[in-house]
């Protein structure tokens, strides 16, 4: 399904997409420190019916929704969207951010779980280390959806993402349309998030035959823990001084490292002047589009795939089938996954499609850049 989209006008594909969407509003609760946004209450006494599934056998659903972080601005996007869809499907939300840290997510997931939540949604920072939940909330009888990040060799029941491959696909045709040959950098992601390594699958789908051709020379790659921009800058600043201004392009794995890597071109005066590519459609990352520092994003339409997680994590819940069109290898077992279709956007039609959308308003967008 997804690789026919590809060919889709990004506009038409935009406008299709807002269409779809169910939720135009988001709550805006939540603590970022880790605590739960909502009370968790004990289940029921014996006497009555409890433990996993039962308030979903009433109609009403307990999620519980696990995070990696809301360090970036997308992942408070997700929760808050997310929530909203769930809720306005009559599910009630209780969240819980890790910060970053594998065994504070496995104990909050722990949590979750005795507090006889119906459904774990995951969004993990380890891909590895979260299987632990998945056998934790199976042995209590608890479904996990695997959100945006795949979990790892696991028998995790549903994975609802983007095509990831087909973002970094997106990233290096923008990129090798505009240099077709010299020397590229590549910025990574956490080497700990599944994710990053499909988006840098997709990025070298497309390069790696003019690498083979000695159009290009990937003269850096290198990942940036945790996602972290100071690590994107870090790893930008050593490029640079091991070929100075003889790099032609920079592809970097989202939006935020993206970021990083135009503060290390721009201490040396070359922001603008060399390509580079992120994804997440971050605010700062449209800013830097209009003016000309950011070559382009990919924007995954975030109220899209949290209508669609929060609908199918409300059938699992209640042991409703699931359509999913596509299964992806995590190790262990081919996962049931719906993967929804990302869009390319630059200057040309960032109007059309993330000011279109609403995902960020002309105003904001347009703040900084310079009138003509």
């Amino acid at each position: 399904m997804i690789r026919e989209i590809k060919g889709a006008r990004p506009i038409a594909l935009a406008m299709a997409i807002a269409l779809s969407c169910l939720v135009s509003a988001c709550d805006g609760g939540g603590s970022p420190t880790g605590a739960p946004d909502r009370a968790l209450s004990s289940p029921a006494s014996p006497n009555a019916e409890s433990g996993p599934g039962a308030g979903a056998k009433e109609g009403k659903v307990k999620i519980g929704l696990s995070m990696d972080s809301l360090q970036e601005e997308r992942w408070l996007k997700d929760r808050d969207m997310f929530k909203s869809a769930a809720e306005a499907l009559g599910a009630e939300v209780v969240s819980m951010m890790a910060n970053g840290d594998d065994a504070k997510q496995i104990a909050q997931a722990e949590t979750m779980i005795k507090a006889g939540v119906d459904i774990l949604v995951i969004v993990p920072h380890n891909a590895e280390a979260t299987a632990t939940i998945v056998r934790k909330a199976h042995s209590a009888g608890i479904k996990v959806l695997s959100y945006d990040r795949l979990i790892k060799n696991s028998d995790v029941d549903l994975y609802v993402s983007f095509d990831n491959e087909m973002v970094g696909e997106l990233q290096a045709q923008a990129i090798t349309k505009l240099v077709p040959k010299g020397k590229y950098v590549y910025i990574g992601g956490a080497d700990t998030d599944n994710n990053a390594h499909m988006f840098k699958q997709g990025v070298f789908n497309v390069i790696q035959p003019l690498i083979d051709r000695g159009d290009i020379r990937v003269v850096y790659d290198q990942w940036s823990k945790d996602w972290l921009p100071a690590n994107a800058l870090a790893n930008m600043r050593s490029a640079l001084a091991a070929n100075g201004s003889g790099i032609d392009a920079v592809i970097a794995a989202n939006d935020a490292t993206a970021g990083g890597a135009v503060q290390a071109l721009a201490s040396q005066g070359l922001a603008g002047r060399i390509p580079v590519a992120g994804q997440d459609g971050d605010l700062a990352a449209a800013r830097r589009i209009v003016e000309g520092t950011q070559t382009m994003t990919v924007y995954k339409p975030i109220r899209l795939l949290a209508d669609k997680a929060a609908e199918l994590a409300v059938k699992l819940a209640r042991g409703e089938s699931v359509n999913a069109d596509r299964k992806v290898n995590n190790g262990k077992i081919e996962v049931p996954s719906v993967l929804l279709p990302p869009i390319a956007v630059d200057k040309s039609n960032i109007d059309e499609t993330i000011i279109a959308d609403g995902f960020h308003s002309r105003e904001d967008v347009y703040k900084f850049a310079k009138k003509p």
